[in-house]
């Protein structure tokens, strides 16, 4: 006998995918919307990143202890501070051209911990 647990509804043709976690339509859930980013050291690390963009650079920063809404406005602003694009990725905002000076200087007038990483 299969001893694992059927914890309800995953795909309903009414509404489409069911979130594991409150059973809700996917479209309706209010749990991962004010669901914080993973819990970090209280370090905000920046550092340039090449591998797997073809050649082109970017500046990653990660750590920033906010919900997925907040780290997106305050990406927002750092990228209107670096007259560049970028985006966020699983709680990791990515900032186009090589930017560590002056995030790390945007960052610490923010209050964060700071810290270039890599090379």
């Amino acid at each position: 006998m299969n001893s694992s647990k059927n914890t309800g509804v995953v795909y309903s043709s009414e509404f489409g995918q069911a979130c594991p976690a409150c059973g809700k339509p996917a479209l309706q859930c209010v749990c991962r919307k004010n669901k914080k980013v993973n819990p970090t050291d209280g370090i905000v690390r920046v550092r340039w990143e090449t591998k797997g963009r073809k050649g082109s650079g970017m500046t990653v920063v990660t750590g920033i202890p906010l919900d997925e809404q907040s780290l997106k406005k305050l990406a927002s602003q750092l990228k209107q501070k670096c007259g560049t694009g970028g985006t966020v990725k699983s709680g990791v905002l990515e900032i186009q051209g090589d930017q560590r000076g002056l995030l790390a200087a945007e960052l610490s007038k923010l209050g964060y911990t700071v810290k270039h990483s890599g090379g």
